[in-house]
């Protein structure tokens, strides 16, 4: 008996509209260096104009004229995402300069500090009394929580009233890993900055998929960067954190930016409230 054939509709899928981002108006807080630097190189090497928004007024004059001098279309300014007026102007006059606002970037943040174990996965760990909790001091815990999370949640407002209005958009938060893997060594209001930045995105995510605004989340491990005074450039410490994970090595800014296209881009059009780490499968265990 001859096999049945079914006919089938193929829709041709072509990467290059897929993963489209030419045109473009997108923001990044904290994109002039690290993980958001990543974000905005590879959204701005795609086509898409974008603005970045960081506190180093030095990084974001370096970087914009690097970028723009590499053919970019990219614009900076200086903005502290505790200063919520000020955020809110930047993001609104970035979404008058575009048009209207395609993609946020909620990435800025700062340094989690000692935690209450010196050193990292793979190399001698002590007890450390300065990060013990009845150390932790207010002032400590509020700065982090004041950018880390309420960063994020200024940013994401911001863009939201400029997206709601046209009913689309695209929302990526930065989280981590520590969202729901605690690690000793980097303070507890890291932690709680994260795993709130993660339970806010995906309230978000369900109150605006209405709207057509897709809200996402990147959660990296240990990813080389400048926060923290760049220790995380020593040799040694990468060394032993890349003992602790199965692909042997640490991560870098540039293998977030395969994501961040995916997500700013139609490859995602029906996926939100997501969070997707990326750590070289760190948080899966040691495997050798």
């Amino acid at each position: 008996m001859p096999a049945k054939i079914i006919s089938m509709e193929v829709a041709a899928v072509k990467i290059a509209e897929l993963f489209k981002v030419e045109g473009y108006g997108v923001v990044v807080t904290g994109g002039a260096s690290g993980i958001g630097l990543g974000y905005a190189e590879a959204l701005a090497a795609n086509g898409a104009r974008v603005t970045i928004l960081d506190v180093d007024a030095q990084r974001v004059e370096n970087e914009t004229k690097r970028l723009r001098g590499a053919g970019l279309d990219v614009r900076g300014q200086v903005v502290d995402v505790t200063d919520h007026k000020a955020l809110d102007a930047a993001i609104d006059e970035a979404a008058r300069t575009y048009g209207g606002l395609d993609v946020v970037f909620a990435n800025a943040g700062i340094d989690p500090g000692v935690g209450f174990i010196g050193g990292w996965p793979g190399s001698e760990r002590p007890r450390v009394v300065e990060g013990a909790l009845e150390n932790y001091a207010d002032e400590r815990w509020n700065r982090l929580i004041e950018i880390n999370l309420n960063g994020v949640f200024a940013t994401v407002r911001a863009a939201v009233r400029n997206m709601k209005p046209k009913k689309s958009g695209r929302i990526i938060i930065t989280t981590s890993v520590a969202s729901t893997r605690i690690e000793p060594a980097i303070g507890a209001a890291y932690m709680a900055a994260k795993a709130g930045a993660a339970s806010f995105m995906r309230c978000v995510a369900l109150e605006l998929a209405a709207f057509g605004i897709n809200v996402n989340a990147i959660a990296p491990g240990y990813v080389v960067t400048n926060i923290g005074g760049g220790h995380a450039h020593n040799p040694i410490e990468q060394k032993a954190v890349a003992s602790t994970v199965p692909m042997h090595r640490v991560g870098f800014p540039a293998d977030m930016q395969g994501l961040a296209l995916f997500f700013a881009s139609h490859a995602s059009d029906y996926i939100t409230g997501q969070e997707v780490v990326v750590d070289g499968g760190q948080h899966l265990g040691v495997a050798d």
